[in-house]
């Protein structure tokens, strides 16, 4: 019954949200954790190996570069007005990725924007200079590309699978802009990968080499999380064991 219930609210939702196919939307506003940071009664996130699941942890590299976005822009080191323009269209497609994200799962979405709990020096350290935010940039939009690539082979929903490979491709070009900002190649070279040719799952990837984006698992996806220091929540549930 429930599962019934899920999938209709999952199609209404793509269909009133065009498959993220709007424009420009505002941005969300920081959690109120990124401001008064403590060790205690911190949310932990749990993602189970189903639908729900997956779509909780897309969520939630949504909400962290769209929490990202927004403090670049708050920053005020990106200067030059055409990226300056970028980051902000950035930051938008992020925050619509959010919301259209929790629409889809609606009673299922299994955190708050408000429970996520920021580190406030390790997004400092990201923010510390423009090649500093440009290069953050490049590594969260391409940590999303591998993250739902790595996503669609488990999801069964058929309209969750729409819904991410409709995303995937935004973040594809979002890493492409950022890295030609850089100077960098605009496709990932495999010096760029965050996981070496050796700890690639062979089942994931059985095209690695052949010019198709590599597939992570989620657990990769979290250890990449953890390496930029910038959540304090802690991660479990059996995706991401």
């Amino acid at each position: 019954m429930k599962k019934r219930k899920v999938a209709s609210t999952s199609r209404r939702s793509l269909l009133k949200w065009g498959v993220c196919g709007l424009g420009a939307f505002a941005l969300t506003t920081l959690p109120k954790q990124l401001t008064a940071q403590t060790s205690n009664g911190i949310k932990t996130l749990t993602f189970n190996a189903d639908d729900i699941g997956i779509l909780n942890f897309a969520l939630l590299l949504e909400e962290l570069e769209a929490a990202f976005y927004l403090l670049v822009l708050k920053s005020g080191k990106i200067t030059d007005p055409t990226e300056l323009d970028y980051m902000r269209a950035l930051g938008a497609h992020e925050a619509e990725h959010v919301v259209f994200l929790r629409s889809v799962l609606g009673e299922d979405t299994t955190f708050r924007t408000k429970d996520l709990s920021f580190n406030r020096s390790g997004l400092d350290a990201l923010l510390t200079d423009r090649k500093t935010i440009l290069n953050a940039a490049v590594a969260l939009e391409d940590t999303g590309v591998h993250a739902y690539n790595g996503a669609g082979p488990s999801l069964k929903n058929p309209i969750f699978l729409l819904a991410a490979g409709s995303i995937v491709s935004v973040e594809a070009r979002h890493a492409a802009g950022a890295r030609a900002l850089l100077g960098r190649p605009a496709t990932e070279p495999d010096s760029d990968r965050a996981v070496s040719e050796a700890d690639l799952v062979p089942e994931l990837n059985p095209f690695k080499g052949r010019a198709y984006d590599e597939l992570y698992t989620p657990k990769q996806i979290v250890a990449i999380v953890g390496s930029l220091n910038i959540l304090n929540n802690p991660i479990n549930g059996t995706l991401v064991a």
